[in-house]
């Protein structure tokens, strides 16, 4: 299982264009905002940026846009991750699983005790080559999950 953050790029670019546009939102403050850079909670006086962000898997018809949160200045991102972050682990959490076209294969609701078996579970289905992890209250995207 391995756990990914935003893409670089992706993470680069709303730092760029944080606070030119209504897309691009900067907030000076957003303490407890789960951050997708680096993938824990944003503490006191951390500068954010908040944005629209689409996964790639979800595509089509199937693809999901919702807001996230950056850190506005570069921070280090996650170390390679092959479980929960400890910080993103504590609330119920929506699960999309994709194939390689992007369309949904399953859905779901995971409890925090249940969380890593269910992403398990799905990684080891036939034609699942990723699972999005998601808010369960707000439907935003947290973090995808691929086998490895």
């Amino acid at each position: 299982m391995r756990i990914h953050a935003l893409p670089t790029d992706v993470v680069e670019q709303a730092r760029k264009l944080a606070g030119t546009d209504e897309f691009h939102e900067l907030r000076h403050e957003a303490v407890g905002a789960p951050l997708r850079c680096c993938l824990r909670k944003a503490g006191e006086g951390e500068p954010v940026v908040l944005f629209r962000y689409s996964p790639s898997a979800g595509r089509g018809p199937y693809e999901e846009l919702g807001p996230v949160f950056v850190h506005l200045e570069r921070c280090d991102g996650p170390d390679e991750l092959h479980e929960v972050p400890e910080a993103l682990r504590h609330a119920r959490r929506a699960l999309r699983a994709y194939d390689a076209d992007g369309r949904i294969v399953d859905g779901g609701v995971a409890q925090p005790e249940e969380l890593t078996a269910r992403i398990e579970e799905w990684l080891a289905e036939p034609g699942v080559v990723e699972v999005q992890v998601r808010s369960a209250t707000h439907g935003c995207f947290l973090f995808a999950v691929t086998s490895g």
